[in-house]
């Protein structure tokens, strides 16, 4: 379903900073800001930090942060500017609070005196009566203004409420996701807009700058589905267009139940920190409940600003799926060519992990590795434990137990050692092509398999039956260090 509006796309992602942005979240700014590009529009950050006692700066830079490595650039909002700031709602008091007290003026809006108490006895008769509606039961609606004014001036505390119109039929939001969504209005009590302790309501506060700044399409989690009918009312009491609304569909675990931290990690920072590159992050995210064809797993951001679309997301939830995850975050890494991935992956991942600071080697041997290693990586962090073997010390290299029973304990496993070293003894071009030019004869010298040669020789100089090509492997550790750990393997073998 295709909503429409005739003003220039303008669209918002408004995090509450009381902790870190987490993949609901992503995906909700990676809708917005990829609907703004396709449309040739505006994404606009706003910070919504009205709960004072969790809304925090180091959480807001947290955010920033995550919105940076995700790519997700904004036209507007912290750092950008905008002609429509501030762009924290802690900065934007007096806006509510005119738009409050204007309502009131217009006889939209009015102040409420009823205590917690009488609204809780008046809750609790029309429990008792069994009244179809037992919401606030418009005890001030009626208060002469002159009268209300007077006692406000008098310091008696109150609420200010909306004015939900007599007779105002069902709410319909035509929602771009869901189609039509029917509310009954006699189910709307004049809900509370200003608290009585001089702050806005979430449902005031966030329409109020979504006028202001001009908001065309409201996109976001259908969890705020149940507010709609609420803001619809306060947009039309102010007299501001309403947007086109679109609520995405909830992220689940493979269980079906909610994105927790029982399913792994679930903040942005967590899955930069484990090894994901923001490209295929970005791409995952994007398919959890869109896609432009139903077919393609690899959707480039140039691609996705592009074609992204209200009417190709699903309504229904979308399943966290790690594997399929990582599968399109080792597609992204398979396709870096060998420079990119020694500068953006292997580099500094390597000094990160304090085993290399770039200066160990020259640019042929990071070359090497990159090549060796970016067929068997997954995730960026995984090219520490590939390269680990690299960095320890000959004396202290750790032999896997199980590697070495099952290739040095086996008969031929010395001799492939003995024939090794002194075949490689010779080399003075200890390359790839030329150490694999001296082992390929070895296997039918001793009437063995490849399996029974190259295997030992492997766990001998990594420690592990698992490795890249044999003559990347050994070229890597370089000429002394595999003669080394040859020689003291055979200790091992049978």
């Amino acid at each position: 379903m295709t909503m429409t509006d005739a003003r220039p796309v303008r669209v918002r992602f408004a995090p509450s900073p009381t902790g870190k942005l987490h993949v609901g979240g992503a995906r909700t700014a990676i809708y917005n800001w990829a609907f703004a590009r396709a449309m040739g529009g505006t994404f606009i950050l706003r910070i919504d930090d009205t709960d004072p006692t969790r809304s925090t700066a180091e959480n807001t830079q947290v955010i920033l942060r995550a919105m940076r490595w995700l790519g997700l650039d904004w036209d507007e909002g912290p750092e950008a500017g905008g002609d429509f700031g501030p762009y924290f709602q802690t900065e934007r008091a007096d806006f509510y609070r005119e738009a409050a007290e204007r309502l009131v003026a217009e006889g939209k809006a009015y102040y409420c005196f009823c205590s917690p108490e009488k609204l809780a006895a008046d809750k609790k008769a029309a429990q008792e009566r069994h009244d179809s509606f037992q919401g606030y039961q418009r005890t001030c609606r009626n208060i002469d203004p002159a009268e209300a004014k007077a006692r406000v001036e008098a310091g008696e505390p109150y609420t200010i409420r909306i004015k939900v119109p007599d007779g105002r039929g069902d709410v319909i939001v035509p929602d771009a996701v869901h189609g039509d969504v029917t509310f009954n209005a006699k189910e709307l009590d004049d809900f509370i807009i200003f608290r009585s302790d001089g702050t806005p309501t979430y449902n005031f506060a966030t329409v109020v700058d979504d006028a202001y700044m001009g908001i065309t399409h409201v996109i976001r989690g259908d969890d705020h589905l149940s507010n709609t009918p609420r803001q619809v009312i306060v947009y039309e009491a102010l007299g501001a267009p309403t947007p086109t609304f679109a609520h995405i569909s909830m992220i689940l675990g493979a269980d079906g139940k909610k994105l927790s931290k029982r399913h792994g990690a679930t903040s942005v920072e967590e899955y930069r920190d484990a090894g994901y590159l923001s490209d295929a992050f970005v791409n995952y995210l994007a398919l959890l409940g869109w896609s432009p064809d139903g077919d393609s797993t690899i959707i480039s951001r140039e691609r996705l600003c592009s074609e992204f679309s209200l009417d190709h997301v699903s309504k229904n939830p979308a399943i966290m799926d790690p594997k399929k995850l990582d599968f399109i975050n080792a597609e992204y890494l398979h396709a870096l060519d060998d420079d990119t991935f020694v500068d953006e992956i292997l580099l500094p991942e390597l000094k990160d992990a304090g085993l290399d600071d770039g200066t160990g080697h020259d640019r042929d041997w990071y070359l090497i590795a990159a090549a060796a290693f970016k067929p068997r990586t997954t995730l960026s962090s995984d090219v520490v434990s590939q390269a680990a073997y690299l960095f320890t010390a000959d004396a202290d290299l750790e032999v896997d137990p199980k590697a070495a029973k099952k290739w040095l304990a086996k008969a031929g496993a010395r001799e492939a050692l003995d024939k090794a070293v002194s075949a490689l003894s010779d080399l003075d071009d200890f390359t790839p092509e030329a150490i694999e030019a001296a082992l390929d004869p070895i296997p039918e010298e001793l009437g063995l398999g490849k399996g029974r040669v190259f295997q030992p020789i492997r766990v001998a100089c990594t420690g592990s039956a698992a490795s890249p090509g044999i003559g990347e492997t050994l070229a890597l550790l370089g000429k002394d260090h595999v003669l080394a750990r040859l020689e003291s393997a055979k200790e091992l073998c049978a």
